[in-house]
């Protein structure tokens, strides 16, 4: 799951950060509610923490622009206005939550946690993907057939997950970038071609009848090897 951080006080906004890498997210910080607004359409976020008081473009505007759009992302408001007022200001404008400063961090884990089941975009840690021959668990990171399994890295997992969430599915070079490695990344197709190369490999050792098909010049697919 990849969380964007919309934050203008930088310490804050990589502490927020910090703490959902340790839970297992994904998670990338802006400070500007203009570039945030850009990152959210990008489409690569499942969900949004959003402070209301931005430079740019508050965090109502970016709320407001979002929801006019038709876009649903799940979004946390995180702000220090916590009158009745600015809360109803809030979620009028589209807010799914609304959490004032200072806050708890259990009670912030917990919000992350309802807004994405809510979504249906969080994975729990005893849900495994199957695909073919294959099973990937999210806990442990090991990716099985039948009696074998090899772990994972981060970025290994993370592109397993989505070809298999998408098998039979053509996905972008474009769209693996994005949503591997974020929207601020340096990483080009060679980074691509190169975390494909160690997926195939695993898959031998495995000997699943998955395999990752190239599309030239597009992207990749699972398919099952008849």
């Amino acid at each position: 799951m990849r969380i964007l951080i919309v934050e203008d006080e930088q310490r804050l906004s990589a502490t927020i950060a910090d703490l959902l890498r340790r839970q297992g997210y994904t998670a990338d910080t802006c400070h500007d509610g203009a570039v945030g607004l850009d990152h959210i359409e990008s489409g690569i976020y499942d969900l949004v923490i959003l402070d209301a008081m931005l430079p740019g473009l508050d965090g109502f505007s970016v709320l407001q622009q979002l929801r006019g759009s038709g876009n649903t992302i799940p979004v946390l408001m995180l702000t220090a206005l916590g009158d009745v007022a600015d809360r109803v200001k809030g979620l009028d404008s589209g807010a799914d939550y609304y959490l004032t400063k200072p806050f708890d961090v259990q009670e912030l884990l917990a919000c992350v946690r309802l807004l994405l089941r809510r979504s249906g975009s969080e994975v729990r840690t005893d849900d495994a993907i199957a695909c073919g021959d294959l099973r990937l668990d999210p806990g442990s990171f090991l990716l099985s057939c039948a009696d074998r399994n090899v772990r994972l890295s981060r970025k290994e997992y993370d592109l397993m997950e989505l070809l298999m969430r998408n098998f039979r599915i053509i996905v972008t070079k474009e769209q693996l970038l994005l949503k591997v490695w974020g929207y601020d990344s340096d990483a080009e197709d060679n980074n691509v071609e190169v975390y494909i190369s160690f997926l195939r490999r695993k898959l031998t050792h495995l000997h699943s009848a998955v395999k990752i098909r190239t599309i030239r010049m597009v992207g990749y697919c699972l398919e099952v090897e008849e």
